[in-house]
């Protein structure tokens, strides 16, 4: 990751780090044509309430736990919502352009309605519909994208290439460090560069200018869905052709793509390695439904692998949950797919099978943490591989709380079972932490109090009301 330094950051495509030179901004960006913005920077509201609707001053984390009594079975049917790593995107996406654009099926989840905040504090203003939210960006009231906004959302970055490209000008906090690992953002700042981007780096935070981004040619360096989404949205006004190598081709991109093109941009390649965007002008408006959330029902798989009798996970799309459908039927557990709906019962023998997270089409890392759980209670040992993030096992320890026999071997963790789990109090560490510990508590005897949820509500809507729907025993405490 870059250094933070004072001045001007020279970044070339090709490195991992960014070298500055000392100059003053002011001097490098004189130049440098900036368009549409209010002379005012009084960030702008929302103006209907509804469970999107974002309020004016920042909410703290809630405190509250989740109490769940384990052992009940599961029945029935569950929806998937929106997918949160899709909405994020689509949501910096209607910077592009002044003319409205509405997402449908978009999650009523906490970082979705921190983006919101991001956007109305650039200048946005928002509308809650009856199937989402409207959004216009006409004018810009501020380039910047604050620490206290971006501190609690790393997706926040996302604003930067959009900002960049239609203004020519975009100020975002560094995002910092991250609990399951660093994810530096040096791949989009080297994109950027390449575009013809002038960076610099003061105060801990990303300063951009380009009187108009220019299409080139940026191989990354190793895969990034964010930095991919960023470069893509950036290029769509970009001067020129711009080709993106050895992209990211998680379902959520070609999600982003889709979106891009409803509002007149070119882009082929979206899902594969290389992208391809012809630039344009300008943007307009568009209408976009957000995918289903593959995590989510990925998440709600295991939980009926688990304790289904049997569970059916609805409005899904199977086509973008094919690693995670082949590695439960490896691991014994049956499922029945049918147009948008998956059916799973509970596996009479479920088998210890090793897994190793990859970027897609390989097994989400985003699923790692899930499918431990499910490897308690499987017969055999298993050992699972974590190669996206290098501090993702923190949830190993609660689940040896709960009498899980887990061992820790570098980057990989050695599971036998099956085990009696017991329940206990739990901390959750991050998102996907808080879904394993919850679906280990209704497998586990007992009660289990799970701590800090807060990471739960960044991702999952309604998790507890849904569970209780199928017949779990969880309520939300303070």
């Amino acid at each position: 990751m870059a250094r933070e330094t004072s001045g001007f950051a020279s970044v070339e495509a090709a490195a991992v780090v960014v070298t500055c030179h000392v100059a003053p901004p002011s001097v490098l960006y004189s130049n440098v044509e900036v368009s549409g913005v209010l002379p005012v920077s009084e960030p702008s509201k929302t103006i209907e309430t509804s469970a999107l609707a974002v309020p004016a001053a920042a909410a703290e984390p809630s405190m509250d736990k989740l109490r769940i009594i384990g052992g009940r079975s599961l029945r029935g049917r569950v929806s998937v919502g929106g997918a949160k790593n899709a909405a994020l995107p689509d949501l910096a996406a209607t910077l592009l352009t002044g003319d409205p654009v509405e997402l449908t099926n978009l999650p009523g989840v906490r970082d979705v309605r921190t983006m919101l905040r991001v956007l109305e504090q650039l200048g946005a203003v928002t509308e809650a519909t009856e199937r989402g939210v409207r959004v216009v960006n006409e004018r810009l009231a501020s380039f910047e994208a604050p620490y206290d906004l971006v501190k609690t959302m790393r997706a926040s970055v996302l604003v930067l290439g959009p900002m960049l490209s239609r203004h020519g000008r975009a100020r975002v906090s560094l995002p910092g460090g991250c609990a399951i690992g660093e994810r530096p953002i040096n791949l989009h700042l080297e994109g950027l560069a390449k575009l013809g981007a002038e960076i610099a780096l003061e105060h801990g935070y990303v300063e951009a200018r380009a009187s108009r981004l220019r299409g080139a040619r940026f191989d990354f360096a190793q895969k990034s869905v964010g930095a991919t989404e960023n470069l893509m949205m950036a290029a769509t006004l970009a001067e020129g052709t711009t080709v993106l190598g050895n992209c990211a081709q998680e379902p959520e991109i070609a999600d982003l793509a889709e979106l891009l093109n409803a509002m007149g941009a070119s882009i082929s390649g979206a899902g594969t390695d290389e992208i391809t965007i012809e630039g344009r002008r300008a943007l307009g408006g568009a209408t976009h439904p957000v995918i289903p959330d593959r995590i989510e029902a990925g998440t709600y798989l295991v939980a009926g692998a688990l304790l289904g009798d049997p569970l059916e996970v609805a409005d899904c799309r199977p086509q973008d949950l094919r690693p995670v459908l082949q590695q439960l039927r490896l691991a014994g557990v049956k499922l029945a797919v049918e147009d948008d709906t998956i059916r799973v019962s509970a596996a009479e023998n479920l088998t210890a099978h090793d897994l190793r997270t990859a970027p897609h089409p390989g097994y989400p890392t985003d699923m790692q943490a899930q499918y431990m759980a499910l490897m308690t209670q499987a017969h055999g040992a298993s050992v699972v591989t974590e190669t996206i993030f290098e501090r993702r096992f923190m949830h190993v320890g609660e689940l040896q709380r709960m009498g899980a026999d887990i061992r820790i071997q570098g980057k990989s963790c050695v599971v036998v079972g099956p085990t009696r789990l017991t329940g206990a109090q739990v901390m959750a560490t991050d998102l996907r932490a808080s879904a394993c510990l919850v679906l280990a508590a209704m497998a586990a005897d007992g009660e289990t109090v799970v701590d800090r949820v807060y990471h739960l509500d960044r991702g999952y809507e309604s998790m507890e009301t849904k569970l209780r729907g199928l017949g779990a025993e969880v309520e939300r405490v303070r």
